[in-house]
């Protein structure tokens, strides 16, 4: 019997630690770290809410209902915590000799709601009494904490994304984006919105993978997404250098380069699967026929183009294989509304099976 209170004293020990390292994990610490329960909660919220979307057919309804997925996943994991420490201490107050497991129990649960319905008997169950009240305040208060920070850090990334509906209209694309920056005369402009959305991809890099559930908030509005957003600017980057004959931006290029990397340390934080180190020459999920329809709408507009569009289109896909398979997943993982060149032709998200890798 005192082996087998010591093995639970200990057991309840380390679900208690496991809970604790959780919770720091997933508001505390400044960088992503995928975590076990964490990602156990949002994938059984998800499930739930897949049951849900059985049957549904507008993508507005689907939207509506998956609006409501991050805010309770999220709000779900104080509950599991909870559950576990409830658990993790019972086991320790058994251990350290509780009369019955309904006495660790009741012990357990009134120190951990504060509630005082028990009187612990010894110092060592104070001792655990005091420290299991003070770790759900402290849960409790994480979360109150969390929830602002999230919040600004949503409405800063929804800020661009209202945006770019100015420059590159709804759903965004990045034709309609060079098209109204030609008509203003203003292709000579372009700098500046390669500035801002550099900063932009830095921003929501940091964000995305520390606050992770910020990745799963969906906007204010059904026709808008942060994934979508993103392939619009970088293929409206791309695009213009590899088939505008106009004089190169090399802002455009670290544009680019931000907005690539950004979505790859997303994706990698979601264990989604890619290739690592594409070739320029690696096949893209942009048909040559589509890429041609496209240069010839930008033509009948009057914007200039290079005369070799066989290099153009090997330049576009240099820079589209870097985040083609990244972007199209992530559409997929956060089922992000139509938009060409991104979410029309979604790859499904499968977590990769090897060890958590960071580019």
């Amino acid at each position: 019997m005192v082996v087998a209170r010591i093995v639970l004293f200990v057991l309840g020990a380390g679900l208690v630690w496991a809970t604790a390292a959780s919770a720091v994990r997933t508001f505390v610490l400044p960088r992503g770290a995928p975590d076990f329960i964490s990602g156990v909660v949002f994938i059984g919220v998800r499930r739930l809410f897949d049951l849900r979307l059985r049957g549904e057919r507008l993508y507005k309804r689907r939207d509506r209902i998956m609006a409501f997925y991050a805010p309770v996943a999220l709000l779900s994991l104080l509950p599991a915590w909870l559950i576990l420490i409830l658990l993790g201490y019972t086991a320790m107050y058994w251990g350290v000799g509780a009369a019955s497991w309904r006495t660790a129990f009741d012990f357990s649960g009134s120190s951990l709601l504060t509630l005082g319905l028990t009187s612990l008997d010894s110092t060592l169950q104070a001792a655990l009494g005091f420290s299991e009240a003070a770790l759900g305040l402290i849960l409790v208060a994480l979360l109150i904490a969390y929830l602002p920070t999230i919040y600004s850090a949503f409405s800063r990334r929804e800020a661009a994304v209202a945006m770019l509906e100015v420059r590159a209209g709804t759903p965004p694309s990045c034709v309609e984006m060079i098209e109204r920056y030609h008509r203003i005369h203003g292709l000579d402009r372009l700098n500046e919105v390669w500035r801002n959305w550099e900063i932009w991809f830095s921003d929501i890099e940091e964000s995305h993978t520390s606050l992770a559930a910020l990745a799963l908030f969906r906007s204010p509005e059904p026709d808008r997404s942060w994934v979508t957003a993103s392939g619009a600017v970088l293929d409206t980057a791309s695009l213009i250098n590899a088939a505008l004959d106009i004089p190169h931006d090399p802002q455009a290029d670290l544009c680019i380069r931000s907005g690539f990397l950004a979505l790859c340390r997303i994706a990698d934080f979601f264990g989604i699967a890619y290739d690592m180190n594409p070739r320029p020459s690696d096949p893209i999920s942009i048909q040559r026929a589509e890429f041609e329809a496209v240069l010839d709408e930008l033509a009948s507009k009057g914007i200039p183009l290079k005369a070799d569009r066989d290099q153009a289109w090997r330049d576009f896909q240099g820079w589209r294989v870097n985040y083609d398979t990244v972007l199209l997943t992530l559409a997929d993982l956060t089922m992000a509304p139509y938009a060409p060149w991104s979410s029309d032709r979604r790859i499904k998200y499968r977590p990769r099976p090897l060890i958590h890798r960071v580019r």
